[in-house]
């Protein structure tokens, strides 16, 4: 039976327009394949993007790599300008650098040697895309034209490409996240591949190519290198084979942070205070230093350090160990103390209306105040804009919300709630609109039976909602509009009886998905299930039902 007290806040939500969803944001042209769209703002305001783009799909003949100006944050763009043409070999996964003078270095995997096939795991492939020398062009004029001539980055050989199947003569790699700069120093992530097979990858660990003279030295030819960490392996995961698109990002305390998937379930994350030569871990992601695990799936989870000091990490929260469920995207507000990294409870950035889309390789932008972000499809790239709302609420910059003048519905005390004392039930907006809404409560236990009934707004056909105990020690929404029924719990055993839990369940009618929140903890699923968040039908219309809520 419920305790003492009970609390009910209801928020409503009913936006004309989603800006999470995917298709608000502007279109960044490209060929028919477009990934990576990466951005740099150049000293006289305008917006570089870099992409990897073609007429197939990736890893067809073809693919190359393309710059694209704007001077309008997005709404309007130049015509693209070949950095490779696509007539050469494979120019694949292009990264920009912008140097404090103003010059635009562009560094990409180029298939040198234009091979066209390759030994794997499970026999050849044609897809030569992560192959051959890391190169670098460079642009003095914003990205208009670019150096005549390619250069060659030394990359220093480790185990993992003398014991490939060339016996190293043929290097496997490719990078996805923006160089950094930090002490003066670039720093660019690489990822280094032993072996191709199932999943194209089978192998990988990450490196990292320093440059100490490049933010100064204007000779392309004089610009020294260096491939860390120290050794001769590469960092790793934990456990799985896979350790790859190792991301970047500067700490305040001069350090520097890394992060990288696996097919774990979990991303990695590695902390060097000398500069990259040597690494923690390697250890699975944290929300706290030794506190609960990150879940991720094999994508792309990026880092990005702002102006302020602080943070943010994008992924995909649940515990999935292949490419899929890249839709939605989610964010964790970040800040560093004693230089380690503390992270928000997540919150949906972007989402589309097919679960199946999948969304990645984002970059974050900070340009007069305002944020944006970037992200493809694969085939669509786009630029939005962040909700600096949503940013104040990770970073924890927005005033703690008190219950009171913000969605109160009803107070009960024990009697009342055992009598049978009911809420007048507010209209919830449609779902089927984009609406949402959320159900906080503070409730205490004097057992834990299944089926009690913490809130139920049903009518006798059972359309409405309801919050219900279940057998896993755990609360349920029931959702139900006289035509579909969808439910989810929390995860299991978060309730204890004899004590207080505050529980919040989210229905958010944008990407159609049920959150659960009990005690300040986002459910995530645990190690019980791979999702903690769960989907609910598209053409569920509504939940309103009873007009008293009991």
């Amino acid at each position: 039976m419920l305790g003492l007290h009970l609390c009910s806040a209801l928020t409503l939500a009913s936006p004309p327009a989603d800006p999470r969803l995917i298709t608000t944001g502007l279109r960044i042209p490209g060929e028919h394949y477009c990934d990576q769209p990466y951005v740099v703002v150049h000293t006289r305001g305008n917006w570089l993007v870099v992409m990897t783009t073609g007429r197939g799909v990736e890893g067809e003949a073809g693919q190359h790599v393309i710059a694209v100006r704007t001077t309008d944050r997005g709404h309007t763009w130049s015509e693209p300008v070949d950095i490779e043409p696509a007539t050469g070999p494979e120019a694949s996964w292009a990264l920009p650098f912008l140097t404090p003078g103003g010059r635009i270095y562009v560094f990409y995997t180029y298939n040198t040697d234009n091979l066209r096939s390759v030994i794997t795991d499970v026999g050849p492939t044609k897809r030569v895309d992560t192959l051959g020398d890391l190169m670098f062009r460079f642009s003095d004029d914003g990205g208009r034209s670019w150096s005549a001539e390619r250069y060659r980055v030394p990359v220093r050989e480790f185990e993992c490409d003398r014991t490939n199947p060339y016996g190293g003569k043929v290097r496997f790699f490719w990078q996805v996240g923006k160089p950094i700069a930090q002490a003066g120093r670039m720093y660019l992530g690489l990822h280094k591949v032993g072996r191709l097979g199932e999943g194209f990858m089978c192998h990988s660990e990450g490196a990292v190519i320093c440059s100490d003279n490049l933010l100064t030295e204007p000779d392309p030819n004089k610009l020294h290198w260096e491939t860390l960490p120290d050794g001769d392996i590469g960092l790793r995961a934990p456990a799985g084979p896979i350790a790859d698109e190792h991301n970047l990002v500067p700490l305040n305390d001069g350090g520097l942070f890394m992060t990288y998937r696996t097919v774990d379930g979990h991303p990695c994350q590695a902390y060097s205070h000398d500069g990259g030569h040597t690494w923690s871990g390697p250890e699975y992601m944290t929300y706290t230093p030794g506190g609960r695990l990150v879940k991720h799936p094999r994508a792309a989870n990026f880092v990005k350090k702002f102006r302020n000091g602080k943070y943010l990490h994008w992924f995909h929260n649940h515990g999935g160990r292949w490419y899929d469920d890249r839709n939605p995207a989610w964010l964790l507000g970040g800040v560093e103390i004693d230089g380690k990294l503390h992270w928000s409870q997540p919150e949906i950035l972007l989402y589309d209306d097919d679960p199946r889309v999948r969304m990645s390789y984002p970059d974050f932008i900070e340009d007069n105040g305002r944020y944006y972000f970037t992200e493809t499809q694969k085939e669509i790239g786009r630029v939005h804009v962040i909700d600096r709302g949503l940013l104040e609420g990770v970073w924890g910059e927005r005033p703690p919300r008190t219950v009171a003048g913000n969605g109160l519905v009803a107070h009960l005390t024990g009697a009342e709630a055992a009598a049978g004392a009911g809420l007048p039930a507010p209209k919830l907006p449609p779902l089927e609109g984009r609406g949402g809404f959320s159900l906080e409560l503070w409730v205490r236990f004097t057992d834990l039976a299944a089926g009690q009934a913490l809130l139920d707004g049903r009518g006798p056909d059972g359309k409405g909602l309801a919050l219900l105990t279940t057998p896993e020690e755990a609360v349920a929404i029931v959702l139900n509009d006289g035509r579909t029924e969808c439910r989810w719990r929390c995860d299991r055993g978060l309730l204890r009886a004899g004590e207080w839990h505050h529980v919040v369940a989210t229905v958010d009618g944008g990407p159609k998905i049920i959150t659960f929140v009990v005690d300040g903890v986002l459910c995530d699923g645990g190690e019980e299930r791979q999702f903690g968040w769960g989907r609910f039908s598209p053409l569920l219309r509504d939940a309103n039902g009873a007009d008293t809520w009991r």
